[in-house]
């Protein structure tokens, strides 16, 4: 099966235990993240996730997914099926570089060949939600 990614990673001075509470904080993304809103679910193995992606120029839809893999304070990961030709799986990474300062990346694998056509129409749109999103994470975790 094919696959592509999209991936944008930031610095932050903050200690990688800030950035995973904001993170954790589901019903919080709203404060900081402008792509995905409404979250809300539990972070286990398998635990439902619900949110309200909302990318530029596609408008805004309700998404159900599941969590595949999260680390305290370095990883969540959640997958999401649309359908028989395409999966999504998105990201978040917190590497700590030293004391108070990490650097963040967050990602979106697209999967099948619907995946791989929506990937390829939006790559810019979603580039840029993702860029906007770290850049207010980073101004949460510092502020």
């Amino acid at each position: 099966m094919d696959t592509a990614r999209i991936e944008k990673r930031i610095g932050m001075r903050a200690p990688s235990e800030k950035i995973w509470e904001v993170i954790i904080d589901l019903p919080g993304w709203d404060r900081w993240n402008p792509y995905e809103t409404g979250a809300q679910g539990v972070i286990a193995f398998g635990g439902a996730l619900s949110l309200t992606e909302d990318l530029p120029g596609v408008g805004e839809r309700r998404v159900t997914a599941a969590v595949g893999d999260w680390r305290p304070y370095s990883r969540l990961v959640w997958s999401e099926k649309r359908g028989w030709m395409f999966g999504m799986t998105r990201y978040f990474d917190i590497e700590e570089m030293e004391a108070g300062s990490c650097i963040v990346t967050t990602g979106a694998l697209f999967t099948g060949l619907r995946g791989e056509l929506f990937h390829d129409k939006h790559r810019p749109a979603i580039r840029g939600a993702y860029e906007a999103m770290l850049e207010q994470l980073r101004q949460t975790v510092e502020g």
